[in-house]
């Protein structure tokens, strides 16, 4: 039976939550806002209307939300389509208050965890039948009013009429770009893009020891690779490098045994050093970076120069880099045997082969992959897409030189004497068989 969606009830008016229920009032639905106390709700919504940004475009759209606590208003959940829970990121907490809600919540309703790591078989392990059947998770990205992509994830035992539901309303009602995932560890987003950071870090480290500024390193990652002007120490500065650790102390625990990444998910020795003493980024006045505010009205960029005074590291005027033209060009700078080349090879490309034996481990094609890395992480190709321009060719010829295995997806390319895994509008799927595209 279809079931749709026209009302929903969040729990939990944090960062996510409160935007999640923006969202959702602007695009006119009624709204119940629950947390732990009356005070904590109304400063959620007082960040829902006056945030930077709002979390609506309408001031008028948040008279739709009702405000509520946990304590004394969860059951009426019941009066609502969707039930969203977008509390704190543990595990137990999440299980109980599951416990809790589900006898309270209608026949025909979807419920949905906002997790952005734990597995949704964790959380729904001996649950209720009717709960794993309605249930999935629906990570949004931060922020939700401007982020487009929402994963959808289901469970073992979640029906096609809810995970249905859930994707039409976000896709649709919504408007944001929902890409199918499966219930692994960082789900397909932040599995890749943070073996990208946690990797580069590692690859950094060499990379300078070569000679080539942390000011560089970003450079390369931007415009070659197409990858944000944030590029690896400007993105961590900006998650935050208390984030980072806690996301590699994730994967560490929850990866399989034999997955790449696991050779990542502790910093170097110095990140090691800047997490100890309390220096993790922006939120902290400066990471990797700092830009400070002078009399005159002028700003001053600093780097923290990992390498200084021998590894203790010290602040330096940053530096204005060029990228030399060999390094213009990704196809060029990757092929190439400096420093540089190196560098962007190792982190990017071997980023690419990782994502390339990924299917159908996170996800059951490319097209999600590409997605999800293009509207979560702002690239400007997915990894299949940069694949493809650098030529799969000759990325397996690199890789038979070198006597390394073909990842899942360029195997199966090799194997179909395909040539892309995009062609005439369609998609190489794992059956080496070009597909029609599936909606965005």
């Amino acid at each position: 039976m279809a079931r749709s969606i026209d009302s929903v009830a969040v729990l939990g008016g944090g960062t996510m939550g409160l935007g999640i229920a923006g969202a959702c009032a602007q695009a006119g639905c009624d709204v119940l806002l629950l947390d732990v106390s009356k005070e904590a709700a109304e400063k959620s919504l007082d960040r829902i209307i006056n945030g930077r940004p709002p979390a609506v475009d309408d001031p008028a759209a948040a008279e739709r939300i009702t405000l509520g606590t946990f304590d004394d208003d969860l059951e009426k959940i019941a009066d609502y389509d969707w039930i969203c829970e977008a509390i704190v990121e543990d595990l137990e907490t999440k299980r109980a208050l599951f416990d809790k809600l589900e006898p309270l919540r209608k026949d025909g309703s979807v419920v949905s965890t906002n997790t952005s790591g734990i597995p949704l078989r964790d959380i729904t392990e001996g649950k209720p039948a009717r709960l794993r059947q309605d249930i999935g998770v629906t990570h949004f990205f931060n922020p939700v009013k401007i982020m487009k992509l929402c994963e959808v994830i289901p469970g073992e035992d979640t029906t096609p009429e809810a995970i249905g539901a859930l994707s039409a309303f976000i896709g649709g009602r919504l408007g944001k770009g929902v890409v199918n995932a499966k219930d692994t560890v960082n789900f397909i987003g932040n599995r890749i893009g943070c073996f990208w950071m946690l990797k580069g870090l590692h690859e950094a480290r060499a990379a300078r020891q070569a000679g080539l500024s942390m000011e560089y390193l970003d450079l390369l990652m931007n415009g070659p690779v197409g990858l944000p002007p944030t590029g690896l120490y400007g993105l961590i500065d900006l998650i935050g490098l208390d984030i980072m650790d806690l996301v590699g102390k994730n994967l560490d625990v929850n990866l399989p045994k034999d997955d790449a990444g696991r050779a990542y998910t502790s910093f170097p020795p110095e990140e090691q050093k800047m997490l100890a003493a309390g220096q993790l980024g922006r939120k902290t006045g400066g990471g990797f970076y700092k830009v400070t505010k002078l009399d005159d009205g002028s700003k001053k960029k600093e780097t923290f120069d990992l390498d200084a005074d021998g590894g203790a590291g010290a602040w330096r005027e940053a530096k204005s880099e060029t990228l030399l033209a060999a390094h213009e060009d990704m196809g060029t700078l990757m092929f190439n045997d400096d420093a540089a080349g190196k560098f962007a090879w190792n982190l990017m490309g071997g980023t690419l082969l990782y994502a390339a034996d990924l299917v159908p481990q996170i996800a059951d094609d490319v097209v999600n992959i590409d997605r999800a890395m293009r509207w979560g992480f702002a690239w400007q190709k997915g990894p299949f897409e940069l694949l493809d321009a650098l030529g799969p060719k000759k990325v397996i010829a690199r890789l038979a030189a070198e006597g390394q295995p073909l990842p899942a997806m360029l195997k199966v390319l090799n194997d179909a004497g395909a040539e892309s895994f995009y062609k005439d509008g369609k998609y190489l799927g794992r059956d080496g068989q070009y597909h029609d595209m599936p909606a965005e």
